[in-house]
């Protein structure tokens, strides 16, 4: 039997569901940061491939770049995975919030395990995510030496030098 929330009572289960929209709101765009990021890569890697066929230090180069790429596109499409897993398991907290409103039953448990099961994919797409930027950053080259070395302080370039 279907109980008689009344307006009052939807009204309530909607405000319930507002916090859960938004976090929806904020994973879909990380989602698209996410797709974006992913476009980039293969459009560079699209870019490098004709140069990996060489030879010289210029194809080793591109091929070790094209490696890299290759662990960041791995990398990126998990993130897009564990990222759209948080939206789905977000609007099934929403969905249930909604059932166990109408139904009168007590879902407390299940949407609390479900967001609990949510947040840990949002950290695990976030944490894959900052590894992706990390190695975007290993092979982002400045007038021939990468992020990293040109970010090593004076005193590190100056000791390796004496050495």
């Amino acid at each position: 039997m279907i109980p008689n929330l009344g307006t009052s009572g939807i009204a309530h289960a909607i405000q319930l569901a507002v916090a859960p929209v938004f976090l929806l709101t904020g994973v879909a765009a990380l989602l698209g940061v996410l797709a974006g990021r992913l476009a980039r890569i293969v459009d560079r890697a699209r870019r490098i491939e004709s140069a990996a066929d060489g030879k010289g230090e210029h194809a080793a180069r591109a091929r070790a770049e094209l490696q890299v790429i290759g662990q960041r596109g791995r990398v990126v499409s998990w993130a897009i995975a564990l990222g759209t897993l948080t939206a789905l398991l977000i609007a099934a907290v929403i969905a249930i919030m909604f059932i166990g409103a109408f139904f009168g039953f007590d879902a407390s448990v299940p949407v609390a395990l479900l967001f609990i099961a949510a947040m840990l994919s949002m950290i695990a797409a976030l944490a894959l995510f900052l590894r992706e930027v990390h190695l975007a950053l290993s092979t982002l080259r400045f007038t021939g030496a990468t992020f990293h070395e040109l970010s090593r302080s004076k005193d590190e370039v100056n000791q390796d030098t004496q050495d």
